[in-house]
Protein backbone atom coordinates (compact mmCIF):
# COMPACT_ATOMS: atom_id res chain seq x y z
CA UNK A 1 0.00 0.00 0.00
CA UNK A 2 1.46 3.32 -1.07
CA UNK A 3 1.86 6.03 1.57
CA UNK A 4 1.20 8.54 -1.22
CA UNK A 5 -2.49 7.59 -1.35
CA UNK A 6 -4.87 9.46 0.94
CA UNK A 7 -5.44 7.62 4.21
CA UNK A 8 -9.07 6.69 3.45
CA UNK A 9 -7.93 4.97 0.23
CA UNK A 10 -5.19 3.11 2.10
CA UNK A 11 -7.77 2.01 4.67
CA UNK A 12 -9.95 0.64 1.88
CA UNK A 13 -6.94 -1.13 0.35
CA UNK A 14 -6.23 -2.76 3.73
CA UNK A 15 -9.90 -3.65 4.11
CA UNK A 16 -9.75 -5.43 0.75
CA UNK A 17 -6.75 -7.44 1.93
CA UNK A 18 -8.68 -8.46 5.06
CA UNK A 19 -11.76 -9.29 3.03
CA UNK A 20 -9.67 -11.54 0.83
CA UNK A 21 -8.20 -13.29 3.87
CA UNK A 22 -11.22 -13.55 6.13
CA UNK A 23 -14.38 -12.67 4.21
CA UNK A 24 -16.87 -9.96 5.10
CA UNK A 25 -18.16 -11.66 8.24
CA UNK A 26 -14.79 -12.14 9.96
CA UNK A 27 -12.89 -9.10 8.70
CA UNK A 28 -12.88 -6.39 11.38
CA UNK A 29 -11.62 -2.88 12.01
CA UNK A 30 -8.97 -4.00 14.51
CA UNK A 31 -7.40 -6.34 11.93
CA UNK A 32 -7.45 -3.60 9.31
CA UNK A 33 -5.72 -1.24 11.75
CA UNK A 34 -3.17 -3.89 12.70
CA UNK A 35 -2.33 -4.47 9.03
CA UNK A 36 -1.80 -0.72 8.65
CA UNK A 37 0.22 -0.55 11.87
CA UNK A 38 -2.04 2.07 13.41
CA UNK A 39 -4.73 2.24 16.06
CA UNK A 40 -8.30 1.36 15.15
CA UNK A 41 -9.23 4.85 16.42
CA UNK A 42 -7.43 6.24 13.36
CA UNK A 43 -9.71 4.22 11.13
CA UNK A 44 -12.83 5.44 12.95
CA UNK A 45 -11.78 9.02 12.19
CA UNK A 46 -12.47 8.26 8.52
CA UNK A 47 -15.12 5.54 8.69
CA UNK A 48 -17.59 5.46 11.61
CA UNK A 49 -18.18 1.70 11.43
CA UNK A 50 -17.28 -1.55 9.74
CA UNK A 51 -20.47 -1.16 7.69
CA UNK A 52 -19.24 2.21 6.43
CA UNK A 53 -15.97 0.59 5.35
CA UNK A 54 -17.82 -2.23 3.58
CA UNK A 55 -20.11 0.30 1.87
CA UNK A 56 -17.08 2.27 0.66
CA UNK A 57 -15.35 -0.90 -0.56
CA UNK A 58 -18.49 -1.91 -2.50
CA UNK A 59 -18.88 1.57 -3.99
CA UNK A 60 -15.25 1.64 -5.06
CA UNK A 61 -15.53 -1.85 -6.53
CA UNK A 62 -18.62 -0.93 -8.55
CA UNK A 63 -17.16 2.42 -9.64
CA UNK A 64 -14.21 0.54 -11.09
CA UNK A 65 -16.78 -0.92 -13.48
CA UNK A 66 -18.97 2.13 -14.13
CA UNK A 67 -16.28 4.85 -14.50
CA UNK A 68 -14.70 3.47 -17.71
CA UNK A 69 -18.22 2.96 -19.07
CA UNK A 70 -19.06 6.61 -18.39
CA UNK A 71 -16.03 7.68 -20.42
CA UNK A 72 -17.32 5.63 -23.35
CA UNK A 73 -20.84 7.03 -22.95
CA UNK A 74 -19.42 10.59 -23.06
CA UNK A 75 -17.47 10.11 -26.32
CA UNK A 76 -19.91 12.18 -28.39
CA UNK A 77 -17.62 12.25 -31.44
CA UNK A 78 -18.35 8.52 -31.92
CA UNK A 79 -21.67 7.22 -33.17
CA UNK A 80 -24.14 5.88 -30.64
CA UNK A 81 -23.75 2.40 -32.15
CA UNK A 82 -19.98 2.49 -31.71
CA UNK A 83 -20.33 3.68 -28.12
CA UNK A 84 -22.98 1.08 -27.26
CA UNK A 85 -20.85 -1.69 -28.71
CA UNK A 86 -17.72 -0.49 -26.88
CA UNK A 87 -19.75 -0.03 -23.67
CA UNK A 88 -21.15 -3.55 -23.91
CA UNK A 89 -17.78 -5.19 -24.54
CA UNK A 90 -16.10 -3.14 -21.79
CA UNK A 91 -18.81 -4.07 -19.27
CA UNK A 92 -18.62 -7.69 -20.32
CA UNK A 93 -14.82 -7.79 -19.98
CA UNK A 94 -14.86 -6.07 -16.57
CA UNK A 95 -17.48 -8.42 -15.14
CA UNK A 96 -15.76 -11.48 -16.59
CA UNK A 97 -12.46 -10.43 -14.99
CA UNK A 98 -14.11 -9.89 -11.63
CA UNK A 99 -16.00 -13.18 -11.72
CA UNK A 100 -13.55 -15.51 -13.40
CA UNK A 101 -10.09 -14.24 -12.41
CA UNK A 102 -10.66 -14.35 -8.65
CA UNK A 103 -13.94 -16.14 -7.90
CA UNK A 104 -13.37 -16.20 -4.13
CA UNK A 105 -12.83 -12.46 -3.88
CA UNK A 106 -15.74 -11.91 -6.25
CA UNK A 107 -18.03 -13.85 -3.90
CA UNK A 108 -16.98 -11.59 -1.03
CA UNK A 109 -17.57 -8.39 -3.02
CA UNK A 110 -20.82 -9.65 -4.47
CA UNK A 111 -22.03 -10.54 -0.99
CA UNK A 112 -21.18 -7.05 0.26
CA UNK A 113 -22.91 -5.42 -2.70
CA UNK A 114 -26.03 -7.52 -2.14
CA UNK A 115 -26.10 -6.64 1.57
CA UNK A 116 -25.69 -2.99 0.64
CA UNK A 117 -28.65 -3.19 -1.72
CA UNK A 118 -28.87 0.59 -2.17
CA UNK A 119 -25.26 0.61 -3.43
CA UNK A 120 -26.00 -2.14 -5.96
CA UNK A 121 -29.24 -0.46 -7.05
CA UNK A 122 -27.40 2.83 -7.58
CA UNK A 123 -24.82 1.01 -9.72
CA UNK A 124 -27.54 -0.49 -11.92
CA UNK A 125 -29.26 2.91 -12.17
CA UNK A 126 -25.95 4.43 -13.33
CA UNK A 127 -25.60 1.79 -16.04
CA UNK A 128 -29.19 2.38 -17.19
CA UNK A 129 -28.59 6.13 -17.30
CA UNK A 130 -25.48 5.66 -19.44
CA UNK A 131 -27.38 3.45 -21.86
CA UNK A 132 -30.35 5.79 -21.99
CA UNK A 133 -28.10 8.75 -22.81
CA UNK A 134 -26.36 6.93 -25.66
CA UNK A 135 -29.63 5.65 -27.10
CA UNK A 136 -31.28 9.09 -26.81
CA UNK A 137 -28.29 10.57 -28.64
CA UNK A 138 -28.65 7.93 -31.36
CA UNK A 139 -32.34 8.78 -31.73
CA UNK A 140 -31.61 12.54 -31.87
CA UNK A 141 -28.95 12.03 -34.56
CA UNK A 142 -31.30 9.85 -36.64
CA UNK A 143 -29.09 6.81 -36.17
CA UNK A 144 -31.80 4.92 -34.26
CA UNK A 145 -35.51 4.77 -34.92
CA UNK A 146 -37.48 7.79 -33.76
CA UNK A 147 -40.21 5.36 -32.64
CA UNK A 148 -38.05 4.32 -29.70
CA UNK A 149 -38.41 5.49 -26.14
CA UNK A 150 -34.80 5.82 -24.92
CA UNK A 151 -35.60 4.78 -21.35
CA UNK A 152 -37.53 1.65 -22.41
CA UNK A 153 -34.86 0.80 -24.99
CA UNK A 154 -32.11 1.11 -22.35
CA UNK A 155 -33.97 -1.30 -20.06
CA UNK A 156 -34.48 -3.71 -22.98
CA UNK A 157 -30.77 -3.44 -23.89
CA UNK A 158 -29.78 -4.32 -20.32
CA UNK A 159 -32.19 -7.25 -20.18
CA UNK A 160 -31.14 -8.56 -23.60
CA UNK A 161 -27.44 -8.52 -22.64
CA UNK A 162 -27.80 -9.83 -19.07
CA UNK A 163 -26.29 -13.26 -19.82
CA UNK A 164 -23.09 -11.54 -20.95
CA UNK A 165 -22.46 -9.42 -17.84
CA UNK A 166 -24.57 -10.49 -14.88
CA UNK A 167 -22.13 -12.09 -12.42
CA UNK A 168 -24.35 -14.99 -11.41
CA UNK A 169 -25.06 -15.87 -15.02
CA UNK A 170 -21.36 -15.67 -15.88
CA UNK A 171 -20.54 -18.12 -13.11
CA UNK A 172 -23.02 -20.63 -14.51
CA UNK A 173 -22.46 -20.23 -18.23
CA UNK A 174 -19.95 -17.84 -19.77
CA UNK A 175 -21.03 -16.93 -23.33
CA UNK A 176 -18.40 -16.90 -26.08
CA UNK A 177 -17.00 -13.85 -27.85
CA UNK A 178 -18.81 -14.94 -31.02
CA UNK A 179 -22.13 -15.04 -29.15
CA UNK A 180 -21.45 -11.60 -27.70
CA UNK A 181 -20.69 -10.09 -31.12
CA UNK A 182 -23.79 -11.70 -32.60
CA UNK A 183 -26.00 -10.44 -29.77
CA UNK A 184 -24.79 -6.84 -29.92
CA UNK A 185 -25.19 -6.83 -33.71
CA UNK A 186 -28.81 -7.97 -33.42
CA UNK A 187 -29.54 -5.39 -30.71
CA UNK A 188 -28.02 -2.52 -32.71
CA UNK A 189 -30.00 -3.56 -35.79
CA UNK A 190 -33.14 -3.58 -33.65
CA UNK A 191 -32.44 -0.06 -32.39
CA UNK A 192 -32.06 1.12 -35.99
CA UNK A 193 -35.23 -0.63 -37.16
CA UNK A 194 -37.43 0.40 -34.26
CA UNK A 195 -40.43 -1.52 -32.97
Amino acid sequence: MSDELPLPERILDAAEVMLRRHGAEKANVVDIARLMEMSHGNIYRHFPSKKAILDAVAVRWLQAVSSPLQKIANESERSASERLEAWFHTLRAAKRRKVLDDPELFRVYHGIAMQMRAVADEHVATLHSQLEGMIADGIARGEFSRELDAKAAARAFMQATMAFHHPLMLMQNCPTDEEAHTAIGIILNGLKAGR
